[in-house]
């Protein structure tokens, strides 16, 4: 079924009537921590893929919060393009899964008037490249406002969808927009890679009073990863702002976010075989930037390279180059090595889009230039 724009309008002056099925703001606000606080579980892991765990974050924050809501292309009836609202509209009702029209411009302003007015939306783009349509509301009307107000407007708002290269799909579905939305103050960006990350951060995110850019990869939804009790409890929740050391080292620090840590990973088995012991950090966060995490482990690898799939210049590499520049610069033995993509639009042929994206093989050649295990860049050219 679709909505037309009279029907999703009705989201946005929704008021509050307790002898109605509908749902408004609520006068008297409840607030839930920002994390979950310490509990005892058991240690024994489960395996989930990562639509599994977004699909039960969402499920577990719109049981929770009457406000929550979710609306986008598809994600009612067709239960999302990649499946991630699966059962949801059978759940909540049309009422609280939007099958909206083709216009991201249109429900991504009726999703920011909607967290104006108090409600907590949830708002879908089928890739992120056609966020371009919506980024005056992300950016303008969402991003700005709390500010503009002097905070006397809060915008609790959530847009996810998939991010950066899939596979053939060409230059206009395959951008990255974590630097995009990155440079923009009143945003928070997040980039989970894991199962775990997925369910912790898309509840923080949707719990969170300001507006989240919600970067997931199309090619990690299948992807299955060991997941704790603790997180599959229904209060988890990771903190926004705060990296993890996925694997420790002492030789060179890496630095990865979404499907890259998993290359990052890779490298390191390889480099360990070579003597090489790699840190492995998965930025979970892109804004805010954990340069904390960073900078101390750099200070104690005394090397670093940093690694995304998006565009070098004014990359997040370029930006976590500067913070260690800028507070570590003392304790690096070498200079900094950045890998991103290729400096051109996404090519379709499988052969020059597997050369325009990092490769395992970059990560560690990368690695050992910083070790001085092989011949440096410039030399090789």
């Amino acid at each position: 079924m679709d909505y037309g724009f009279c029907d999703l309008l009705v989201l946005v002056c929704l008021i509050e009537d307790p002898g109605s099925k509908m749902w408004g703001v609520v006068r008297h606000k409840s607030i839930r921590p920002a994390f979950s606080t310490i509990r005892h579980f058991s240690s024994a892991a489960k395996e989930i893929n990562v639509r599994e765990a977004l699909n039960s974050a969402l499920d577990e924050e719109m049981s929770a919060d009457p406000k929550v809501f979710l609306m986008g292309e598809e994600v009612g009836e067709y239960q999302g393009a990649y499946k991630i609202s699966k059962g949801l509209l059978e759940k909540y009702g049309p009422e609280r899964v939007l099958d909206t029209p083709i216009t991201e411009a249109g429900f991504a302003g009726i999703g920011v008037g909607a967290a104006y007015y108090g409600l907590r939306p949830v708002v879908e783009f089928m890739t992120f490249n056609f966020s371009m349509q919506a980024i005056d509301h992300i950016i303008n009307s969402a991003a700005k406002s709390n500010y503009m107000s002097a905070g006397q407007i809060s915008v609790p708002i959530v847009f996810r969808g998939p991010n950066g290269a899939a596979a053939g799909v060409g230059a206009q579905h395959s951008q990255c927009y974590a630097s995009w939305y990155a440079s923009c103050p009143g945003l928070k960006v997040l980039t989970p890679y894991s199962s775990e990350d997925a369910r912790g951060l898309l509840k923080a995110a949707i719990r969170d009073p300001d507006p989240v850019v919600f970067l997931e990869n199309e090619l990690l939804y299948g992807e299955s990863f060991p997941v704790s009790a603790e997180a599959l409890d229904s209060s988890f929740c990771l903190p926004i702002g705060k990296a993890k050391i996925e694997r420790e080292g002492k030789d060179v620090t890496i630095t990865a976010y979404s499907k890259m840590v998993g290359y990052a990973l890779k490298a390191a088995e390889t480099l360990a075989k070579e003597g090489i012991s790699a840190e492995v950090i998965n930025l979970r966060s892109i804004r805010p930037l954990d340069r904390a995490t960073i900078n101390t482990s750099v200070r104690k690898t005394n090397r670093l390279v940093t690694v995304e799939e998006g565009f070098p210049q004014h990359g997040v590499g370029a930006e976590i180059c500067t913070s260690v520049i800028e507070e570590s610069f003392g304790y690096l033995d070498a200079p900094v090595e950045r890998i991103a993509g290729a400096d051109v639009p996404m090519p379709y042929a499988a052969n020059l889009e597997r050369m325009a994206v990092p490769q395992i093989e970059d990560i560690v050649r990368a690695a050992k230039r910083a070790c001085h295990r092989s011949v440096p860049l410039a030399a090789a050219a």
